[in-house]
């Protein structure tokens, strides 16, 4: 049987969990059951072109979704040069889109996912992903989502109850992202980082993530733990009003700031404590992957309970102080280092393992392709 065709749409191709969401698929695919041809947009800052090609895989560069007249007219030249089997739109509600090209260019299968939810905190990007979502079943005949909440989230409960909307775990790689005692010694010393107690942030520096009260939480942490340190790997709009937060509270010297980053795994294995006090998230690729390597996540309690593996995920309610959560983040740190160990095997055994999730995501495609054929 020859392989089945797949468009992947994602629109913005930036450093982040859903760019690392979809290359963990990538890079499990079967090549002799799918061939796939991924879709960003221009202006991504992190377009995967040499991974794409090794991978056997297209990559198309489009109008942005801006521009959005002459973002679906190349949408719907690709559609028709290219006979798709499968449109798979992972970008949220913002699939709308892509999936009504696909529909009109006769893709047979055409599926959506939710990767994410909103927060009435952000008024003007909720009330347009309110607006979208009230679309999201016109032009897709398959729901997917990366964890029940965000499945519910952008389809309706209606559609989960009745068994609709198809859940595949946010997929990574599990051995790879395991704890490695060498590494994390290497990186320490490379950063100078060897007697300290290191806590980081990984993400990008928008509202979403709340990296301002993140600095809060981090300058409270410096009066209680007086060897901390901190690591801030990400960039984003509010850069600067982090870095003028830092300045004014006077911890400068105690923080290292690197910038947005490929390369993860070492800092994973260096960190003690991972913080993510998000005011909304949906499945976040960093919480899975960091647990991977033992280490343990403070998310708010806007993220979903799903992103806990073993006792590692701690919940904290954004309705405590900056002082509050340090407490709780210092005293749950200072339990786990002393018993820190690779979760392999507990990522696996709760469905976070891209080879497992990737096949049954390719059988997933293939019979939608057989189901449409009949």
């Amino acid at each position: 049987m020859k392989p089945i065709k797949i468009a992947i749409s994602v629109n913005k191709c930036d450093s982040g969990g859903q760019k690392s969401l979809v290359m963990a698929y990538l890079r499990n695919f079967d090549p002799e059951r799918i061939k796939f041809d991924l879709i960003v947009d221009a202006d991504s800052n992190s377009i995967p072109y040499k991974e794409v090609e090794e991978l056997g895989g297209g990559l198309y560069v489009i109008p942005p979704y801006q521009k959005i007249l002459a973002h679906m007219k190349v949408l719907r030249k690709l559609f028709k040069e290219n006979k798709y089997d499968v449109l798979y739109a992972a970008n949220n509600t913002m699939n709308l889109f892509p999936l009504a090209v696909a529909y009109y260019s006769g893709i047979k299968v055409r599926v959506s996912e939710s990767l994410t939810m909103a927060s009435p905190l952000e008024k003007k990007k909720t009330a347009m992903k309110t607006v979208l979502k009230k679309f999201s079943h016109l032009f897709c005949n398959y729901f997917m989502a990366n964890g029940k909440d965000c499945g519910i989230y952008q389809f309706g409960k209606k559609a989960y109850d009745e068994g609709k909307i198809s859940i595949f775990l946010t997929p990574v790689d599990a051995t790879a992202n395991t704890f490695d005692a060498e590494l994390r010694n290497v990186t320490r010393m490379k950063f100078g980082w060897e007697d300290k107690v290191v806590f980081g942030f990984i993400g990008r520096f928008a509202a979403q993530k709340n990296p301002l009260f993140l600095i809060e939480i981090f300058r409270e942490i410096c009066e209680l733990q007086e060897n901390s340190h901190f690591v801030i790997i990400g960039a984003g709009a509010l850069e600067q009003r982090m870095l003028e937060k830092i300045e004014k509270y006077g911890f400068k010297e105690k923080v290292s700031w690197l910038g947005r980053r490929e390369d993860i795994k070492q800092f994973y294995n260096a960190f003690d404590a991972f913080l993510l006090p998000s005011i909304y998230e949906g499945l976040p690729v960093v919480g899975i992957e960091s647990q991977a390597s033992g280490l343990p996540v403070f998310f708010s309690d806007a993220v979903t309970r799903e992103a806990c593996v073993a006792e590692l995920g701690h919940f904290i309610s954004l309705k405590k102080t900056a002082r509050e959560w340090a407490e709780i983040v210092v005293g749950e740190t200072k339990k786990a280092m002393s018993i820190r160990h690779g979760r392999e095997q507990d990522l696996k055994d709760a469905g976070f393992d891209a080879v497992s999730e990737t096949a049954r995501l390719t059988e997933y495609f293939e019979n939608a392709v057989e189901e449409q054929k009949r």
